[in-house]
């Protein structure tokens, strides 16, 4: 397979995620209005829904995928990512609607397992960093055009169809997986599936600081990121009152994002992982900080909270690579088990961050600032007990 081809089709199943989640944000409202939910609030949970089940079945998946190998768990995962966007169309109740997307994140998770466990069976380190760059500005293209796609959904037909959409995304993705897509994980590299097998895996995981310290310093940086998806249709409808263009501002948002994880792909083999992640993850809080002063003091200008938000959410893209390849560098072994903690701790983590500081939502931008600010401080200290007080080192593969 060409590398731009694998890099699209890792891209496009990384990109399930973020279709799942962004395409809807248009229909919130309207999925609420229909279901006659009675706090505005509680749309959210159609998202969140779908993050909690992207985040513990990952820690059953990792051990599938290195007994079984990538491709039957990803392809299985397909299957019931494309029943579930289907059966939502049709979901009869708010209740059961959430179900749905609850075991559609769950079907999600396989398949972020196994193109995780894909990527780092073909590379390690910066390469591997490199490789996700590539993927993750791919993909990044999916914010960018998924809330448009979600209104030009609910203009053209009805509002179900943003569900819909998601099953028809995955059948396309098996057929291209079923006939382009080889088996990466070696015959003599697959791990019997058994209680000290996978108690061995999880340890060798949970045992290496490098590891555990970049898995949490992601999760907490990036429940900014969920707070900011949960609550960004109130941000810009009820806050500004540029609901009607939120699309359009979403979209120049992820834009930067996929040009900084663009850029990254290009300068992280020169800089290293270390070097650029630890600048990113400072200038990340002084926008934060800046973004805070300005609304609080000042007032809430949008054109000033969004000129640095847009800032800020793309240094999103030169951490989320970095601290991945930074975390998985030294689990090629169980790469598939690997995968699975790190998505599991940083997914569940992230989300449940990210879940109350959009529930904090008062009307005003002024909890979301401090959850950036507050959240990208705790991050950084994570950083400093993992590199033993030291930033910005030049050298890759600390122990």
């Amino acid at each position: 397979m060409p590398r731009w081809e694998f890099v699209a089709m890792m891209a496009s199943i990384f990109g399930l995620q973020a279709l799942g989640i962004d395409v809807m944000l248009p229909a919130l409202e309207i999925v609420g209005d229909y279901y006659a939910i009675e706090n505005p609030n509680d749309q959210q949970l159609i998202i969140f829904a779908f993050i909690l089940g992207f985040g513990f079945p990952q820690l059953i998946f990792g051990p599938i995928s290195d007994r079984f190998g990538r491709k039957l768990l990803l392809q299985l995962s397909l299957i019931g990512y494309l029943i579930t966007g289907f059966l939502c169309m049709i979901a009869p109740s708010f209740g059961s609607l959430l179900f749905l997307r609850l075991l559609q994140g769950v079907c999600c998770a396989g398949t972020r397992v196994s193109a995780g466990a894909i990527i780092r069976d073909l590379s390690k380190g910066r390469a591997m960093a490199s490789i996700l760059s590539l993927v993750y500005t791919v993909f990044m293209i999916v914010p960018i055009i998924a809330p448009a796609l979600g209104t030009a959904i609910m203009a053209v037909t009805d509002w179900r169809w943003v569900f819909g959409v998601l099953g028809v995304f995955s059948a396309i993705l098996f057929i291209w997986t079923q006939f382009r897509l080889p088996m990466t994980l070696d015959p003599e590299d697959r791990r019997e599936i058994s209680f000290g097998n996978i108690i061995n895996g999880f340890s060798q995981v949970l045992s290496h600081r490098i590891t555990v310290g970049y898995m949490l310093a992601s999760g907490i940086i990036f429940g900014c990121l969920f707070a900011f998806i949960g609550a960004s249709e109130q941000v810009f409808d009820e806050v500004f009152g540029r609901g009607d263009k939120f699309y359009l501002y979403f979209a120049g948002i992820a834009g930067l994002l996929a040009v900084m994880n663009y850029s990254n792909s290009r300068v992280v083999e020169r800089f290293g992982m270390r070097r650029i992640s630890h600048i990113v993850v400072l200038t990340f809080i002084a926008l934060s900080a800046i973004n805070l002063i300005y609304m609080q003091f000042i007032g809430q200008n949008f054109w000033v909270f969004y000129v640095l938000f847009v800032l800020t959410f793309g240094c999103f893209g030169m951490m989320g690579a970095n601290f991945s390849s930074l975390a998985l560098e030294y689990m090629g072994k169980v790469a598939g088990t690997a995968n699975a903690v790190y998505g599991f701790v940083t997914m569940t983590l992230s989300s449940f961050l990210g879940f109350l500081v959009a529930r904090s939502f008062d009307g005003t931008v002024r909890p979301l600032l401090i959850a950036y600010v507050l959240l990208g401080v705790s991050s950084l200290l994570v950083i400093l007990w993992t590199e033993c007080g030291k930033l910005f080192a030049v050298g890759e593969g600390k122990t």
